[in-house]
């Protein structure tokens, strides 16, 4: 008969977190969102309230939910992942730093990482009464931060690869106040679980018990300080730079520390903080850590890298920094870089190198509407847009803004106008180009709602999908 491992009751305490609903589509999610709570001006709760609840609603699948499931869905939005700040007192609320950079930098992967940076117990992510329970527990943990170093002081301790599944992770380290109160030490840590194997310990797997530590684990996974193989989660080495800056994280939110030397506190003591924590983990992370290394993400060499420089992207030496990575701040000066290559590639296939000198990158500063000037085999012109977002996963990318100057150029280019999409994730690229999405809209096969320019959302006869061509010389 197996035996199974249990916490010692005097230690049993299960720490959790708010669940959304849309956990399985939590990326396309949040970049939605993301993206739709950026817009929205600072304004009366309730009223800025509404505004969110009306961009949930449109979200797919969502139209026909009862008023309470979109409830849900808004704090689960806003409380879980902090994408608004609150002014209580004078009653106002407005976009946060990390629904804003989302938006703009359309980077999942930096969110995830920004996110877990700052996650913590106890956090004003709970309810209030939940947070007094982990405050009168005396826990203080920050998961991610955890879980590196662990995982880290395994590989040294054991000389191998060292991995953790959810089920450990719960039962050795999340529910165990030796740990998250306690501060258990690293090597009796690693002790227990390789002696849990040893001895071939079961664990309870059941949902409510190990989910909770399992959202963390697939969080640091979209945030590429995790890799996943088979049921076991190691340390992505190929993100050490960012792996130290978490493993030397020592930013916590404090404002609880006083009330764990208070008698009796009361869920009004705990109340008192809310604002400050939403503050807290909307504060600007003044650092270069967090960047997408767009082209390692997506599994290209460096010596590729140097092809793509040498033949068709001039421009790359501005924005690769010493190190070699490129910043989120430049991921739309990345999707361009690729696209000219595309561009450029497209005209070679066609016997036409003798046109590849007028494919280029226009300066933003010149706000001409359109990224990139291609031309056609037959040299006419073709005026390019370049729309990118990076997930850890293929997302619904169906979705676009254009400027309102971007718009009036599609208006008056006509057929000679185009909108890539382009989608890069670890595993796959997805390119979808739409000519002339004036014309589109016009035609019902595309659909826009005007909003300080055009919120655009496509479908498969908006335009084509096309693979990413890479510049060979």
């Amino acid at each position: 008969m197996a035996l199974n491992y249990n916490v010692p009751d005097e230690y049993y305490f299960r720490i959790h977190h708010i669940r959304p609903r849309f956990k399985n589509d939590v990326e396309n999610v949040l970049i939605y969102m993301a993206s739709e709570i950026s817009k929205i001006n600072t304004k009366d709760k309730k009223d800025f309230m509404e505004e969110v609840n009306s961009a949930i609603r449109t979200y797919p699948g969502n139209a026909i939910k009862a008023q309470k499931t979109i409830d849900n869905w808004r704090t689960e939005i806003s409380s879980m992942f902090g994408l608004i700040e609150y002014d209580s007192e004078l009653g106002f609320c407005s976009s946060g730093t990390m629904a804003n950079t989302l938006a703009e930098n359309q980077d999942l992967v930096e969110f995830f990482k920004c996110f877990l940076y700052y996650f913590q117990y106890p956090g004003g992510h709970l309810k209030t009464q939940e947070t007094l329970k982990l405050i009168e527990k005396g826990i203080k943990f920050k998961p991610a931060t955890y879980i590196l170093k662990l995982l880290e002081d395994a590989e040294k301790k054991t000389s191998a690869r060292f991995g953790i599944n959810k089920t450990e992770l719960a039962h050795c380290i999340f529910n165990d106040l030796r740990v998250t109160r306690d501060h258990r030490s690293n090597e009796e840590v690693i002790d227990l679980i390789v002696n849990n194997r040893e001895k071939n310990l079961e664990y309870d797997w059941t949902g409510d018990i190990i989910r909770y530590a399992g959202d963390i684990l697939d969080y640091m996974v979209i945030a590429d300080l995790l890799v996943m193989h088979g049921n076991l989660y190691y340390v992505n080495h190929d993100n050490q730079e960012t792996i130290i800056a978490f493993i030397k994280n020592e930013i916590y939110f404090d404002k609880y520390d006083s009330l764990y030397e208070i008698p009796n506190i009361t869920i009004e003591n705990v109340n008192i903080y809310q604002d400050a924590w939403f503050h807290f983990i909307n504060q600007k992370i003044d650092s270069d850590i967090f960047k997408t290394d767009i082209f390692k993400y997506m599994g290209i060499e460096k010596s590729d890298y140097e092809k793509l420089e040498q033949s068709a992207i001039k421009d790359f030496h501005k924005r690769i920094d010493e190190s070699g990575t490129v910043g989120t701040k430049e991921i739309g000066d990345m999707g361009e870089s690729l696209i000219h290559g595309h561009e450029c590639m497209r005209i070679k296939l066609g016997e036409r190198e003798d046109l590849i000198h007028l494919i280029k990158c226009i300066p933003n500063h010149l706000a001409v509407g359109y990224d990139i000037q291609s031309v056609e085999l037959d040299e006419l012109k073709r005026y390019i847009e370049v729309k990118t977002t990076i997930s850890n996963k293929i997302i619904n990318f169906n979705k676009f803004h254009l400027t309102t100057n971007e718009w009036k150029s599609a208006e008056g280019m006509n057929e000679k106008y185009f909108v890539y999409r382009l989608m890069i994730s670890k595993n796959e690229t997805q390119l979808f180009i739409i000519q002339d999405p004036v014309r589109k809209y016009k035609n019902d096969l595309l659909g826009m709602t005007p909003r300080n320019g055009a919120d655009i959302i496509f479908k498969e006869d908006s335009g084509q999908y096309e693979e990413l061509l890479t510049w060979e010389n």
